[in-house]
């Protein structure tokens, strides 16, 4: 069953990579869990079928990074960017994609949360195994307040500026 607006946030656990100590979490892949990540606060999460791949790298995060200001203007406490990748990709990502402090980049390396959402898509047959869905959803203390599925293969409703503009 996909989620959709109105329901809770599923618990559950992503990971995320820290090159450097710091908020009490080592070096290396630290477990951030969905509710704690969400209780009390506005958060955006936005999700994709792979790090480094081209519309994800060229278009997706960069709309997050590039948005930042506005979407913090908006009330948006965090945004949090989860793929079905491990998290020492995730961290390379994020290097790469220069998220700095803007955008977390969590994994979801068996695409167990991906699954909870419902948001499962199998490339199997393409050779990249289970995905995610490429969405974006606005999140107010755990619940669904937006939600936008894209449908396979296209870029047009998960992008920030969307978000913004049904964050009025």
């Amino acid at each position: 069953m996909t989620i959709k607006v109105g329901d809770k946030l599923p618990a559950g656990t992503l990971m995320e990579y820290f090159e450097v100590e710091k908020d009490g979490c080592s070096v290396g892949p630290n477990a951030v869990k969905v509710e704690d990540l969400t209780k009390g606060r506005k958060v955006v999460i936005f999700g994709l079928p792979g790090a480094f791949t081209p519309t994800c790298s060229a278009k997706h995060v960069p709309s997050y990074v590039d948005n930042y200001d506005k979407l913090k203007a908006k009330g948006v406490d965090a945004i949090a960017c989860m793929s079905v990748n491990d998290a020492f990709v995730m961290g390379a990502w994020a290097r790469d994609q220069k998220t700095g402090d803007k955008v977390r980049m969590l994994g979801d390396g068996s695409a167990e949360y991906t699954k909870a959402l419902g948001l499962e898509f199998d490339l199997t047959a393409k050779g990249l195994g289970m995905r995610c869905q490429r969405f974006s959803m606005l999140v107010d203390d755990g619940v669904v307040k937006a939600l936008n599925i894209e449908a396979p293969g296209k870029y047009e409703v998960s992008d920030a500026e969307t978000l913004l503009k049904q964050l009025g």
